[in-house]
Formats: C-alpha cells, structure tokens, sequence
C-alpha cells in the first residue's frame, strides 16, 4: 500500500495541472472591473463588457465620489445619540429626520452630477441598456415598474431632499447590482419610474440621480 500512495499523488497531480496546459498564449485578457473591489475580496462576476480604460475611469471616479459621500455619512452618524434598544416607530422617524437633517445642511451645495458624474452617467446607461437589451430584459423592466408604476416628473425628485414617502422603494433586480458599484448598506439603488436614484437609507435622502436611466 505505501508503494502505490506516491503514484496516485503523481497522477493526481498531473491530471490537476493538465488543463492549464492547454491554456493558449494568444488568450484575451480578462475585462477590467467595474469597480474596485478590496484585495481581499471574494472574485465576483460584476463585469458587464469590457470596457473601455476612459470607461473604467469614469466609474473609478464615482466610486470614489459614494466614498467619500460614504464618510461624510458616517461621521454625521457618530454625532447622533443612539437608538435605545427598545424603541418606537416615532423615536425611530425622529431619529432619522435629524439625521436628514444634518446631512442636508452639511451638503448644502449638493448638486444632481456630484456622485454620478457626467462621465459616469452614459457608462451607466449603456450597461443598463445591456441588461435590458437581453433576453430577459423586458420581464425586468416589468419587474421594476410593477412595483413603482410612478412618472418622477410627478414627484419631487431632488438631491439632498427626502426621499418621497408616498414612493415605494422598489427591489432591484440582481442582474442590475451585477453592474452597478458596490455599495455599503448606507446607500441602496432604487428606481422612480426610470430614473435611477442613490438613496441613503438612514437619513432617506436622495443623495444623486441619473434621469432617464433605463432604455425605452
């Protein structure tokens, strides 16, 4: 038996390495990310391409821009008291009415652009317009608009305003994350009819909009 134990670790092993010996040299390069991820994160599949090196770009910029709205957010956040652990629905609202509060004085010049940049906008549009372009794109539009049949020229749609309570918040589909910056649970995509929004959950602001961002 200890005879045979080396040899079946050899075949092993060369039937492991095998396959990458017939991995072409010619071999296109994978596309780049869409977003830049930790190094120690788990590889995901989030690329919807390629894209383009002034594409990418673009969506670097913004992802730095959710950054650093995401930091701004967080130390507001250090300066609100806690919520208690039993709480009410009132003490709750309270709470967050502050916090949209503060963070509308602290981003008073906010502006529709400040995160999704002009550059990121039609790299937005354009991927989005892959995913509902697809197969399955019409049932997801569908999706979408069944739980928000809403026209945003009908709502006030506004950075740094409240999220309008008479909107439901809509699911957004996976396929739609898959190509979207990630986002911590501070921020969440939603839609209103077809303009895709950057709402802050805790402080139910609006932080930025894309008008117009599905296809038609």
């Amino acid at each position: 038996m200890s005879g045979t134990r080396p040899l079946v670790l050899f075949l092993l092993a060369t039937t492991l390495l095998a396959p990458s010996a017939c991995v072409s040299d010619d071999a296109p390069a994978p596309p780049p990310p869409t977003t830049r991820s930790p190094e120690s994160a788990p590889p995901t599949e989030r690329v919807v391409g390629p894209l383009s090196t002034t594409d990418a770009a673009a969506l670097a910029t913004m992802n730095d821009r959710i950054q650093q709205y995401i930091e701004l957010h967080q130390r507001i956040e250090q300066t609100l008291p806690k919520l208690p652990e039993e709480t009410t629905p009132e003490v709750i609202d309270q709470h967050q009415r502050a916090f949209e509060n503060l963070m509308r004085e602290a981003r008073k010049t906010a502006k529709p652009g400040d995160i999704f940049t002009a550059e990121a906008q039609p790299v937005i549009k354009r991927l989005l317009a892959q995913i509902f372009g697809g197969p399955d794109g019409k049932e997801l539009k569908s999706s979408i608009m069944d739980e928000n049949p809403v026209d945003p020229s009908t709502v006030k749609v506004t950075v740094n305003a409240r999220y309008p309570d008479s909107v439901p918040l809509t699911t957004i589909p996976p396929p739609v994350l898959q190509i979207l910056p990630q986002l911590t649970e501070d921020l969440e995509y939603r839609f209103i009819g077809d303009w895709l929004i950057l709402l802050d959950a805790d402080a139910h602001i609006i932080a930025d909009f894309i008008p117009d961002a599905l296809p038609k």
